[in-house]
């Protein structure tokens, strides 16, 4: 059903920007965090918890921290000369009613070597503080950002660290402690003069973490509760209230346009897909204007079919749905921040079970696009999806391609849980999506796309085989399946199997899904659009 967009300014009503006694409110949607920017002297702010940090020295306090030192007392000195306090990175130091400060603690932070200090790291200590605090049933804090680093850049960052480590994967817990979060958070440091860099980046820092936070929810769910029907129902509904175009194909729909990719992989469950489809269009759009199409596989549970998965760590198959989920999340940010480019999410979404109707092993599939696949491994179901998705992604009118997928174990093997894989045919397309990486604090790797690999999916049968034939290497084996059906499209596969899942809690974020790559491809699409022109890379 295509649902019609909403007016423009439905995307802007819950914001509220007031300027009060040397103020400025920054106010979200109610039970969101509140976040302001406080213009008044640090040491006047009164807040449960003040929070700095300190870069790395040999006994001294650096420059910045001077004026907190003298403050206080000479409490940073004294822990510096005692080395307690190092500036290690995350090295989390907290002091209870200090001198001269209204603020009831002052927690100092651990930022490592000064040179190497910038947007990932300010994201990466403003979680730290949420997840300190938060621990210790804080409810307000105040990040003190120092000259020389004040910028709508770090603002941003430090907005999406702070809402992204308040977020907790405890949902369905029912002995959590009540209000166990941050309420709300201030960022001092910036005067009047600055506040509009400030604000700016508040702004765009919680739509970003918001909507990265909206994919890890989704991630997060269990099967039972995620379906694709309702994480269909899930999409229609951010999309209704983003101000989105959205249509969701059912089965009949996908069958009648011969998805027979998409469907093989659902056929052995009881649950029908879906293929959700949401559109976001510019108010003005130049004609003959690139769109860029976001992909991403949506499998709310997968066994491995008849080829079925040891049943240890079975349960996290729940997070093979973290491509689609990013997609859903960026999509999310990109309505609110309006990219002057056309934004096309296909997200094909099934189960793959083990049920009496399921594909077997040797049967051979028809992909929307003709191509005849036969099926080795029913576990290497993603790309399936992904081929009816990039099929159709393309007859929507994309003109570059961008795939998000938990596609495979290798690339866990090649790159562990640092670094996203990245498989491109255009290299200025993918040197931009690389920079916008770099920008989002997302690690990502280019991996290789030889035309060797190539031979490996070659079927005695059929056109392709969802396997390869050779040793290693499985990483851009699935990389060049999806390829076959991108074909001259400017086109980029990103593997996240390593990275969409968190197993243990870091000092900047719960353990969980992580919505990972949702940042770049909202980077991405604003300076796509910027540029208007996807061959000139991004800086």
């Amino acid at each position: 059903m295509l649902m019609s967009p909403m007016p423009a300014d439905r995307s802007r009503n819950n914001i509220d920007f007031r300027a009060a006694n040397g103020r400025r409110h920054f106010i979200g949607r109610k039970g969101d965090m509140e976040i302001k920017v406080d213009t008044r002297p640090f040491a006047k702010i009164e807040t449960d918890a003040l929070v700095t940090y300190a870069f790395e020295q040999e006994k001294t306090v650096d420059s910045g921290a001077m004026a907190l030192d003298a403050v206080t007392g000479d409490a940073i000195s004294k822990l510096t000369a005692s080395g307690e306090l190092t500036g290690k990175f995350l090295e989390a130091t907290l002091l209870h009613y200090p001198q001269g400060l209204a603020a009831h603690r002052l927690l100092i932070l651990g930022a490592g070597k000064k040179e190497k200090f910038g947007t990932v790291e300010a994201r990466r200590l403003a979680g730290a503080a949420v997840r300190t605090l938060k621990a210790k049933q804080v409810k307000s804090l105040a990040f003190l950002v120092r000259e020389g680093e004040r910028s709508e850049e770090i603002a941003q960052a430090i907005v999406e660290g702070l809402i992204v480590a308040n977020f907790d994967s405890d949902k369905y817990k029912t002995d959590k402690k009540p209000g166990n979060e941050i309420i709300s958070a201030a960022i001092a440091g910036w005067d009047e003069s600055s506040c509009a860099d400030a604000d700016r980046g508040i702004e765009r820092g919680r739509l970003i973490g918001e909507s990265q936070n909206f994919a890890r929810e989704l991630g997060n769910e269990p099967a039972n509760l995620m379906t694709p029907r309702i994480l269909a129902s899930r999409a229609e509904a951010m999309a209704r209230e983003a101000g989105l175009a959205v249509d969701i194909l059912d089965e009949k729909k996908i069958e009648e346009l011969k998805m027979g990719a998409l469907l093989s992989v659902a056929q052995g469950s009881v649950e029908p897909p879906r293929l959700i489809v949401i559109t976001y269009t510019p108010e003005k759009l130049r004609p003959n204007a690139p769109v860029l199409g976001l992909v991403g596989k949506a499998i709310t549970f997968d066994t491995g079919g008849i080829s079925i998965k040891p049943a240890n760590d079975m349960e996290k198959m729940k997070y093979d749905m973290c491509g689609g989920a990013a997609m859903l999340g960026a999509m999310r940010a990109i309505a609110r921040l309006k990219p002057s480019c056309k934004v096309i999410a296909v997200v094909p979404s099934s189960e793959n079970m083990p049920g009496g109707r399921a594909q077997k092993p040797g049967d051979v599939q028809i992909a929307m696009s003709g191509k005849s696949i036969e099926v080795i491994n029913t576990d290497a179901e993603g790309r399936l999806v992904l081929a009816d998705a990039v099929t159709y992604a393309k007859q929507l009118g994309c003109t570059h391609l961008v795939d998000a997928a938990t596609l495979t174990g290798a690339v866990v093997v090649a790159l562990s849980n640092v670094n996203v894989g990245v498989f491109g045919t255009d290299q200025a397309f993918t040197d931009q999506l690389l920079a916008s990486s770099k920008v989002a604090g997302e690690k990502m790797w280019p991996l290789p796309m030889d035309d060797e690999y190539r031979e490996m999916i070659k079927s005695g049968i059929a056109d392709i085989q969802n396997v390869g034939t050779g040793k290693g290497g499985g990483a851009t084996v699935g990389a060049m399946f999806i390829r076959e059906f991108a074909g001259d499209t400017p086109w980029i596969h990103l593997d996240i199997a390593g990275t969409a899942w968190q197993d243990d809690v870091k000092p900047w974020a719960a353990k969980g899904a992580t919505g990972v790559g949702v940042r770049t491809l909202v980077d991405l699409a604003m300076k796509f659009g910027a540029d208007g022109n996807s061959a000139k890379p991004t800086k």
